[in-house]
């Protein structure tokens, strides 16, 4: 962790400092090696927040970008559970940022004890992915250009596929640097073949927050609109041709 309490004050790891979890209110040392980030670890066995993973220079870099009063605050559900959130801004919105490999369960577990919520993906932890992610983009089909908006086929893209069931919003971070580059919104569709992205950018996603002003549910609402009325053109379109026979019965003479 980032944070720990130190004279009823959040600080960060330096050498030599203890602290307490803010959690559990365990003892906490400071970890300030060569290798890996500074950070605060549990001394000795750790039984604390069951959902926190350790954190990379990802994590830290995208916390970074918001106030440190957002950082690593801690939620507590009214049964008394605790969670220790990677950001939670003064609009309420949960944001957690997510490198290792999450659980099916685990993942909505936190959507439902979280709620109001975003997950943040690294989109290259694994080697193929970014590969993936870019043929779909490549030969998916573009319903929008102004933004980009992309259908893809869940088969095609295996970050994809493993996100798509999600009941929030789903951003993957791709990097500044790469092809596609940037931050792309995953929109919760509940399909079973497709998904919709959209091309959003780190900088957009990050001004919405500090600005107050993230709010994706008018764009998933025209979105849901979209696959409503295409699912009624297909319906219309391959519907049994019965409308002539009944204009043939309803148009026969009695003598």
């Amino acid at each position: 962790m980032k944070l720990a309490i130190i004279d009823g004050q959040r600080r960060e790891a330096q050498p030599g400092l203890s602290g307490e979890c803010p959690v559990c209110k365990a003892t906490t040392i400071a970890k300030c090696g060569e290798k890996n980030i500074w950070h605060w670890a549990h001394k000795g066995k750790r039984n604390c927040d069951r959902w926190w993973e350790n954190e990379t220079e990802w994590h830290r870099d995208w916390k970074n970008h918001f106030p440190v009063e957002w950082q690593e605050v801690v939620r507590r559900a009214n049964d008394g559970e605790k969670h220790i959130v990677d950001v939670k801004t003064d609009q309420d919105w949960v944001i957690e940022f997510q490198h290792s490999y999450i659980n099916p369960d685990e993942r909505r577990s936190r959507e439902s004890f979280y709620g109001n919520m975003v997950w943040v993906v690294d989109g290259l932890r694994r080697k193929n992915d970014l590969k993936q992610f870019a043929e779909s983009v490549r030969y998916g089909s573009s319903i929008f250009k102004k933004p980009l908006i992309v259908t893809v086929h869940l088969f095609e893209c295996r970050l994809v596929k493993e996100w798509a069931s999600s009941h929030v919003p789903v951003f993957f971070d791709f990097g500044e640097e790469n092809q596609p580059h940037g931050l792309w919104l995953l929109i919760p569709m509940g399909l079973d073949d497709k998904a919709y992205i959209t091309l959003v950018g780190k900088e957009n996603f990050i001004n919405w927050h500090r600005k107050g002003d993230f709010n994706p549910q008018p764009f998933i609402d025209q979105m849901k609109l979209y696959e409503q009325e295409r699912v009624r053109a297909v319906k219309m379109r391959y519907a049994p041709q019965l409308m002539p026979h009944r204009m043939m019965r309803r148009s026969r003479r009695r003598f």
